[in-house]
């Protein structure tokens, strides 16, 4: 075969190639809203479609990263705000996809920040009114040359501060800080280590309010007698050397006077 034998085969070839049709985005999204639904085609023009637009959602979805959340959270939904954009997308409403597809992407981000980034959920009324909060400091800081305070935000909003307060306290809720986080110097104590226990103390309160009048109604020996044991921590024969009798008495005494502390302490229960 001649070089003129050869190019006149393989020129055919070469030109059907550069003449087969390169389907665009919009082009995609045309075919496939032509389609009638249960066409066998129109799945597979769907998913084109998409692909063929997921470069608009990643562009969007970076647009929020650095707010806390996983980039690769905010890719996949910013590709469930495409499919949606998608299936419902009319083009004989003359509107452009881009114009329809980037406000139902960037409402589709929006609504993942409010619905699932919250450490703790909060009503949404508070939800909203955090963000604009946020909004009407950026605003206030720039016309005003400094930080706002509460009743500038209130007045720029229409709100009362009272409103304003209840935002910023509901904001604390967006961010949750780990029992693990190091709060001292050299990193030994974590937060855990400040919360408080459980106070076994406050079960005998009660019993402890009653005891003085309880304590009231004894005598002055078995009032002495009682104090020496249970406060001064002195035995039996201690406190008999204490007060000069014997420590079978001091025995006897210190029974009687248990016996009428629970007596009175029963009657005051009654």
């Amino acid at each position: 075969m001649t070089v003129t034998e050869t190019k006149t085969a393989v020129a055919p070839s070469t030109a059907a190639s550069a003449k087969a049709p390169v389907d665009s985005a919009a082009e995609l999204l045309s075919a496939f809203a032509a389609v009638p639904a249960g066409h066998p085609s129109r799945a597979q023009l769907r998913d084109k479609a998409i692909e063929a637009w997921l470069p608009l959602a990643r562009h969007l979805a970076h647009r929020y990263s650095g707010r806390g959340e996983p980039t690769d959270d905010l890719i996949q939904t910013a590709m469930v705000g495409l499919i949606k954009a998608v299936d419902k997308f009319d083009p004989e409403r003359g509107v452009d996809f881009a114009g329809y597809a980037i406000p139902t992407i960037i409402g589709e981000i929006k609504r993942h920040f409010r619905d699932r980034t919250w450490s703790v959920r909060v009503p949404r009324r508070l939800q909203e009114l955090r963000l604009a909060i946020t909004e009407a400091n950026s605003t206030l800081t720039h016309s005003l040359g400094r930080s706002p305070t509460v009743p500038d935000i209130a007045v720029h909003l229409g709100i009362s501060e009272e409103d304003v307060l209840e935002g910023l306290e509901g904001a604390r809720a967006y961010n949750a800080t780990s029992l693990s986080t190091p709060i001292s110097a050299d990193g030994n104590t974590e937060l855990g280590d400040t919360l408080g226990g459980e106070d076994h103390e406050f079960e005998i309160a009660e019993t402890r309010v009653s005891l003085g009048p309880a304590l009231a109604t004894l005598d002055e020996r078995e009032q002495k007698i009682l104090t020496l044991r249970f406060y001064g921590n002195l035995t039996q024969s201690q406190i008999a050397d204490e007060i000069g009798i014997s420590q079978m008495h001091v025995s006897r005494l210190l029974t009687k006077a248990l016996t009428k502390l629970r007596g009175q302490l029963s009657a005051d229960t009654i």
